[in-house]
């Protein structure tokens, strides 16, 4: 038999794997340095290392992609699942899985429908939650002694912010500073509000009473970090009352519905947070005038007051005049009434003396003479206690008017009767009346005279307890 030929040899080039990989990796790259790709992010991934990882995909293809860590930190729009977006950048290959992807260099939105949409989707959700609900929201204080301001250091809203408030009425202001743009400005903002929460009242670093989260104006995708939930989550838990001054006046981001109040301009934040000086001096005079015309009004009808109450009282200077002059009246009485009643007493002892034996007539006026000459000690005491106790009542009777602080009319209207003797003075005794007298009854609707019958006699003393017998004093005897 015929020998078998040699097989044939193919005119293709053999490849060994690594060089295939290299090959399509060349041309790949080649072909497709610099392409602008649109799709729905899928399957979003931030890894340990910073890099990014996601899908781009639409109804019909899936492209892998793959953000490095230094492009990730400049891009405008933070990546969430679901978010339809046009990214720029080169296709490569990987040959380790044989697949070939997106190495992205820039990011943005589909358009702005599609960011308004995804907007108001994270409001309506938020909302749910309760984090803009009117209650939760707290009152502004009306003098905040620190303001705390959460914005750029080297833009012109913190310059704005000071302007305006040493213009109404400067107060201490610690500035936090924070990127307000870029992909770490909402963590930045986050960890401001945080951090402004977590200071102790009374510590080195003085706590805020007031927050200012404060932006200038710019685009929708300029005022992103506004609307991340977690800036939105921070102005929602903080403690301490936050004005969002965030972009112009039409400008609204998610954070001003989670804030305590909304300022249209940083400016206007600043007009929210403290009252002007001046208007507070002109309201305080205002109110100091008030208050003491008040007072000396207030006064002048309290003078007024006890002044016609004053009138309806007795001069008291003539209750003590009328007092003295019965006081010394009863005095005078008092002195003619014990000097009758010694010399009765005499000539009741001379009659009896004359009845007497002469020894012990001797003897008894020898005692009476003794008593006769104590009687004056005795009576200046009895005199001096009697007008002690007139004194007292007087006292006593002085304070009883004025205490009742009534007048006479009402008095008699209680059933109280007034006594007039025929001179027109006041009976207050029954020892001055005699059995005839003409007397005068005054009642509260008129008067009626009547006569005295019959001087009732005077009240008997009680008898004294019975003393044992002392020996008598040589020459001392009784008056009686």
């Amino acid at each position: 038999m015929p020998a078998a030929p040699p097989p044939l040899r193919p005119n293709l080039p053999e490849f060994t794997v690594s060089e295939l990989s290299a090959a399509l990796k060349r041309s790949i790259e080649q072909g497709f340095s610099y392409v602008r790709v649109r799709g729905e992010i899928s399957g979003f991934k931030r890894h340990g290392s910073g890099h990014l990882y996601l899908c781009l995909k639409d109804s019909d293809a899936v492209l892998d992609a793959v953000c490095w860590r230094g492009t990730a930190a400049r891009l405008g729009v933070r990546p969430e699942d679901g978010m339809e977006v046009v990214c720029a950048g080169r296709l490569t290959t990987y040959p380790g899985r044989s697949k070939y992807q997106l190495v992205i260099e820039s990011m943005e939105l589909a358009g702005i429908g599609a960011l308004l949409k995804m907007l108001e989707e994270r409001r309506a959700r938020l909302a749910a939650e309760g984090l803009f609900d009117e209650e939760r929201k707290k009152k502004l204080p009306f003098l905040p002694r620190v303001i705390g301001v959460v914005t750029s250091p080297t833009g012109a809203v913190i310059r704005d912010i000071l302007h305006r408030l040493n213009d109404r009425f400067p107060r201490h202001v610690l500035l936090w500073p924070v990127a307000v743009q870029g992909e770490s400005a909402a963590e930045q903002v986050t960890a401001a509000i945080a951090g402004f929460n977590r200071l102790a009242p009374g510590g080195k670093v003085p706590r805020p009473d007031l927050l200012i989260v404060a932006r200038g104006g710019g685009s929708l995708e300029d005022l992103m970090a506004f609307n991340e939930e977690i800036v939105v989550r921070a102005a929602a838990a903080s403690k301490i009352p936050l004005i969002s001054a965030v972009g112009h006046e039409t400008d609204t981001t998610l954070i001003d519905y989670a804030s305590d109040r909304r300022a249209p301009t940083p400016s206007a934040a600043a007009e929210m947070a403290v009252p002007v000086r001046l208007d507070l001096l002109a309201e305080l005079d205002a109110k100091a005038v008030r208050l003491v015309t008040g007072i000396a009004r207030s006064l002048g009808e309290r003078r007024l007051q006890v002044e016609g109450l004053g009138r309806g009282l007795p001069d008291p200077r003539s209750i003590l005049d009328t007092a003295t002059q019965r006081l010394d009246d009863r005095a005078e009485r008092l002195s003619n009434g014990l000097r009758q009643m010694v010399a009765l007493r005499g000539q009741r002892l001379d009659v009896t003396g004359s009845r007497l034996s002469k020894p012990l007539l001797q003897a008894q006026l020898d005692k009476a003479k003794l008593r006769l000459d104590d009687t004056p000690a005795r009576l200046a005491n009895a005199m001096r206690r009697l007008i002690e106790q007139q004194m007292i009542k007087l006292d006593s009777a002085i304070g009883r008017m004025s205490s009742y602080q009534r007048s006479e009319a009402q008095i008699l209207e209680r059933g109280f009767v007034k006594v007039f003797d025929a001179a027109g003075k006041v009976v207050e005794s029954r020892q001055s009346v005699v059995s005839g007298d003409a007397l005068t009854l005054e009642f509260h609707d008129g008067k009626v005279g009547v006569v005295a019958r019959g001087a009732p006699s005077p009240p008997a003393r009680p008898a004294e307890p019975a003393k044992p017998k002392k020996p008598s004093a040589p020459g001392q005897g009784s008056l009686l």
